[in-house]
């Protein structure tokens, strides 16, 4: 698949359950699509695809509750910034903390097209019965514009490089995964803009620029740990129930801008990566992962497609470990 499908083609049953604003609990197999999680005080919150991003939270990741969208209403930017996004419908969101302020990326785009923005909303808390509680809205960040850029504004993921310095990685097929430094306040590219290319897969080159392309790979996610930053990606299509083929792959490098290689030395510029997780007779495929540390643990957290339930999607935890040269792997 490619992200602008994937969003629109989530299963009207997931839209229907996340706009519901009274809240439920659900045992794990909740429904999800691109999550990304955070801790605060014993409790874990869940940001998803959704209409206005959806929101769960849960004591031990096993018992969710359904927690009222971020936005009750479209950023008014967003509708004017993108011709044809529609319903609110907000994808592949990215939650990360510093300084007491929670930031929140999320992709606005509309089907087919990389007529796409990343925008950033900020809170003091993700506890939405505190007094503190309140999405700020800080606009859109980067932008991709069709004939301009060989590239996709969505699937955002916020890094810190050994500094402190903010990084946004983000990308889904044309030219792969791109990376560009942010201001302080994460609110703009640094000065001077310099977009760098940290993963890509082959492209068809007769294709039309407006096109995606055949070069599957989109929702990258960058994780420090042990002086390597380690890219995950997701490679193939997904959406597409029992012929879903979405894997998670991976590559690792010694700086925030790169070179990734992957196990085999393969720069993931070039196509490089190595698999971390695919799907199987019970998960049709599996993919747009993020990475946390939670109580001393690693957790691989994704999106499968679940086959005891015609494909739809599903959140997805895995504990993850690392082999003796530090890389990563799941046995789920």
């Amino acid at each position: 698949m490619y992200s602008a499908l994937r969003k629109c083609l989530l299963p009207l049953a997931l839209l229907l359950t996340v706009v519901e604003a009274r809240a439920q609990t659900a045992p794990t197999l909740i429904p999800a699509h691109d999550p990304v999680m955070a801790q605060q005080n014993g409790t874990y919150y869940m940001f998803c695809t959704g209409p206005g991003i959806a929101v769960w939270s849960s004591k031990d990741r096993k018992t969710w509750t359904r927690e009222k969208p971020v936005f009750a209403e479209a950023p008014a930017w967003a509708t004017q910034a993108v011709p044809g996004f529609k319903n609110n419908h907000i994808w592949a969101p990215d939650i990360s903390f510093h300084n007491g302020v929670y930031s929140l990326f999320y992709s606005i785009s509309a089907f087919g097209k990389n007529t796409s923005c990343i925008g950033l909303a900020t809170n003091k808390t993700l506890d939405p019965t505190s007094k503190d509680y309140k999405w700020v809205d800080q606009g859109r960040v980067v932008q991709s514009v069709p004939g301009r850029d060989m590239w996709n504004a969505i699937d955002p993921n916020l890094i810190r490089d050994e500094a402190g310095a903010p990084w946004l990685s983000f990308g889904s097929f044309w030219e792969g995964i791109k990376l560009v430094k942010l201001r302080p306040d994460l609110t703009a590219p640094a000065q001077p803009e310099q977009w760098r290319t940290i993963a890509k897969r082959p492209r068809t080159p007769q294709l039309n620029d407006s096109l995606p392309g055949d070069g599957a790979i989109e929702a990258p996610f960058i994780f420090r740990r042990n002086g390597y930053y380690y890219l995950f990606t997701s490679f193939d299509y997904c959406c597409r129930g029992p012929q879903s083929t979405y894997k998670i792959m991976v590559g690792r490098a010694k700086a925030v801008t790169g070179p990734y290689l992957d196990k085999a030395g393969t720069p993931l510029e070039q196509g490089g990566g190595t698999q971390v997780l695919a799907g199987d007779k019970n998960w049709f495929g599996l993919g747009h992962n993020s990475v946390y540390t939670f109580d001393q643990t690693d957790y691989l957290v994704f999106h499968g497609y679940d086959a005891a339930d015609k494909g739809r999607s599903k959140l997805r935890l895995e504990k993850l470990s690392w082999d003796a040269a530090g890389w990563p792997v799941v046995q789920p």
